[in-house]
């Protein structure tokens, strides 16, 4: 038996399906007329046994900090002065429209020089090395409107923007708001100065926009997945094979719809439901440790001594294989959730009244339609697939953290 799974697990009541009419919802609560599809079980029929996995993965999804540390020339992209006054023209005439921030699409934000070139940095990101660096973005002299339309803007190139909390948050914050960290069933950590450990995020790709830096720390480490998997395989392979089973519980934190379970039980790793059968990654440790509250009352199981041995490995491989780069003000940093991992290190911010760290974020969502891989969810077509859906909460783009 698997560590961690139960005899005869409890069958309480199921997750309601998604939505169906996601990508035609009212446009009276979603302005685009897409809603985001929200958290799901994945489908277990269509879970793959570890001996479906491949022992070794080659391609260029799998890189080591070797072939980027030194050459930014691999993977930083200067925005140009002329693709710079894109964006701008853009945003300005979108600010013109009315058109709530919410509403913001291709159609509605026109970059005809550019969006070549974000249309091959999208393809690298989706099956690349799965990641990019933008500089230059002009964070310091636009407004906060402006930098939020035109980042945004440039994101709609890349996917569609999904919620990324319960409050249906679209444009998120990360920001010291004062949060204490140490409750991590009830905090986020992005709205502390935590240290966030190797994690994906509930969307495709995310975004991080710098606006303002920390004093110290709050640096960034980014890890191939696939090139993690193959050390694994060398050197632990019965973690490898531990996070290929669905003995793992993800806590929703509250963010829930009505029907829905306070957690979702899964792998760590998938094999794409058709696609070109790649290894897919789904990981937050802070998700993973925070159900105390319900595998004390035995509703889930406790994690395993194996589990916990498969956390600690997993960190301390991602660890030793990161690149680590450091955002500055105006920096834009892209990175896939499918092949890729990401952390954050501590931070101070500097004291009153300077402006805290903070980096304004997108989760954006692929479609597997539009390129996107082919996931063994039950949303992996809708256009807004994954986010965090509760209910019908109509989607917001705040200015800054609240």
């Amino acid at each position: 038996m698997a560590p961690g799974i139960l005899v005869d697990e409890p069958q309480g009541h199921h997750p309601l399906p998604p939505a169906k009419h996601n990508d035609d919802a009212s446009r009276a609560i979603f302005p685009d007329g897409i809603r985001t599809s929200g958290q799901h079980p994945p489908l277990y029929d269509a879970l793959q046994p570890y001996s479906a996995f491949p022992k070794h993965i080659t391609g260029p999804t799998v890189w080591q900090r070797s072939d980027f540390e030194g050459h930014p020339e691999r993977w930083v992209h200067p925005l140009s002065a002329s693709e710079i006054a894109e964006l701008s023209a853009a945003a300005d005439a979108f600010i013109a429209s009315g058109t709530p921030l919410t509403g913001i699409s291709k159609a509605n934000f026109p970059l005809p020089n550019l969006s070549a070139t974000l249309a091959t940095l999208r393809d690298d990101l989706l099956d690349g090395k799965g990641f990019i660096l933008f500089k230059n973005f002009p964070a310091q002299l636009w407004g906060p409107e402006k930098t939020a339309v035109a980042y945004m803007g440039l994101g709609t190139r890349l996917g569609y923007f999904v919620s990324q909390n319960g409050r249906g948050h679209v444009l998120g914050h990360v920001k010291d708001v004062g949060d204490d960290p140490t409750q991590i069933h009830a905090v986020r950590i992005y709205r502390t100065a935590a240290r966030q450990f190797f994690h994906a995020d509930d969307g495709d790709i995310v975004g991080l926009l710098c606006v303002h830096r920390a004093q110290e720390g709050g640096e960034s480490d980014i890890v191939s997945v696939h090139n993690v998997w193959n050390v694994l395989q060398r050197e632990h392979p019965e973690v490898a094979e531990l996070l290929t089973q669905p003995v793992w519980y993800f806590d929703r934190k509250g963010e829930v719809s009505e029907g829905q379970e306070e957690w979702i039980r899964q792998p760590v790793v998938y094999i794409e439901k058709g696609g070109k059968g790649r290894v897919y990654c789904k990981w937050d440790p802070y998700y993973v440790r925070s159900l105390t509250r319900f595998s004390e009352k035995g509703f889930i199981p406790k994690l395993s001594e194996e589990q916990l041995h498969a956390m600690e490995v997993l960190e301390a491989v991602c660890q030793r294989e990161a690149l680590h780069m450091v955002l500055d003000v105006g920096d834009i940093q892209f990175v896939s959730n499918a092949h890729l991992l990401h952390a954050r290190t501590a931070y101070t911010d500097f004291a009153p009244p300077a402006p805290r760290r903070h980096l304004l974020r997108l989760w954006l969502a692929t479609p597997e339609g539009e390129g996107g891989w082919a996931l063994p969810m039950p949303d992996s077509h809708e256009k807004k697939r994954g986010g965090v859906q509760v209910n019908d909460t109509p989607p917001r783009a705040p200015l800054d953290a609240e």
